[in-house]
């Protein structure tokens, strides 16, 4: 078996592993376990990183004959934890028994600013930036896999509709469609919430 050494281009180490050398994987492992548990520790619950991030790279040895080097490897490593990040919450709800909670009162001003509709046009912004986080995922627990997972990529990451597109293996007007959508269900969950809203 060859030795791949830690300068070699990511081409490189995929070539060999694709030669036989299956222990190169462990070399993209290394070099990539950072940046995909950055990506998931944005979408999903603490106590699940490492099982997603270690399930984004099962995946992405088991598709490595697919990848092309049209774009880097680290771009589609991230489209790969990104969806399964997405399958994650998928079979979240699937499996899930729906809880009765409250949201916090402090963030009743935030919740009626949005409800009116007086927010900069970033709403899911302003709440992880200012208001508790308890209040965001509460209001996210709500939504759908997939629109949890597009205002989270549009809303709170930034991503333009064509980064989310890519990133979730979606077309650009399905993420438009679908940002819009999960922003008023978003707005209308906060909404019912609120007593006489």
């Amino acid at each position: 078996m060859h030795e791949v050494r830690n300068e070699t281009s990511d081409a490189a180490v995929i070539r060999e592993i694709l030669g036989g050398n299956v222990n190169a994987f462990e070399l993209l492992m290394d070099r990539y376990q950072g940046y995909v548990a950055s990506i998931v520790t944005k979408h999903v619950p603490r106590d699940r990183i490492q099982e997603v991030a270690h399930e984004s790279f099962v995946r992405a040895y088991r598709s490595l004959e697919t990848f092309q080097a049209r774009t880097p490897f680290k771009h589609w490593l991230s489209r790969i934890a990104v969806r399964c990040c997405y399958d994650f919450w998928r079979e979240h709800y699937r499996n899930r028994e729906v809880p009765i909670s409250s949201f916090p009162e402090e963030a009743q001003p935030w919740i009626e600013n949005l409800v009116a509709n007086r927010s900069d046009g970033s709403p899911c912004g302003h709440a992880q930036k200012r208001e508790p986080l308890s209040l965001l995922r509460w209001a996210m627990d709500r939504l759908s896999a997939e629109d949890r997972m597009v205002l989270t990529l549009v809303y709170l990451e930034e991503h333009t509709t064509a980064e989310a597109a890519d990133l979730l293996g979606w077309s650009v007007p399905k993420v438009k469609i679908r940002a819009h959508r999960a922003r008023k269900k978003l707005r209308k969950a906060l909404a019912d919430a609120i007593p006489g809203g």
